[in-house]
């Protein structure tokens, strides 16, 4: 789920190859991810950044122009990376909406405890660098996360599935608030039994 942190990044061109503009883009867009990540989006130059993912300042603005296009095309490719990620879980727990919905916070309690976890990359962004582009996508994310969680919602047959769906959306995004900033042992584990706990209230309330 999260790239590895502190490393390095190079990327050598062999003698002779042709540089394809597209491969070179999405690799330091796979180098700079981690580095955002972990320092913040501005907590880290220009300078700095190129440095650690191995790259010139002239190469990150020929391919991005800007850092903060740098930013928010790392952005789209993690929302892109993380709703593939939590959608295929989905898949995987078979056709119980309840299972379905145990997978998604299963699947986060794994990567609160992951030693590089640092909390939603979205959110991070949006709270650290105030700039509409940035907040757009993170509003795009959480939207994607909430027609994941109302199609579990629909599946159940909850009367009112968007309403379910954006309990369950903050439930998700409190878990990993409270992972990041006070303790993730049990946020995943807590979350989890709330959301299962209000997807069995909807199906009651519709059998009565």
């Amino acid at each position: 789920m999260i790239e590895p942190i502190g490393t390095i990044w190079v990327m050598p061109v062999a003698k002779g190859s042709t540089i394809d503009p597209e491969r070179t883009r999405a690799t330091i867009l796979e180098a700079a991810a981690p580095v955002l990540y972990e320092r913040g989006l501005d907590g880290i130059g220009v300078a700095e950044l190129c440095a650690r993912i191995g790259i010139s300042k002239e190469t990150l603005y020929r391919h991005f122009g800007t850092k903060d296009a740098l930013v928010e095309a790392v952005l789209e490719v993690r929302s892109d990376r993380v709703m593939r990620w939590l959608a295929s879980a989905v898949a995987a727990a078979g056709e119980d909406p309840a299972d379905q919905l145990s997978a998604v916070f299963d699947a986060l309690g794994q990567w609160y405890d992951e030693p590089v976890f640092r909390g939603c990359a979205m959110l991070n962004a949006a709270a650290q660098h105030h700039v509409e582009a940035v907040r757009a996508i993170t509003a795009r994310h959480l939207g994607r996360y909430l027609e994941l969680l109302t199609g579990i919602a629909s599946r159940a047959g909850a009367a009112d599935p968007h309403l379910l769906g954006r309990q369950l959306l903050i439930l998700v995004e409190g878990a990993t608030v409270v992972a990041a900033h006070h303790s993730a042992v049990g946020a995943g584990d807590h979350a989890r039994r709330a959301a299962l706990t209000l997807l069995s209230a909807a199906r009651t309330s519709l059998e009565c």
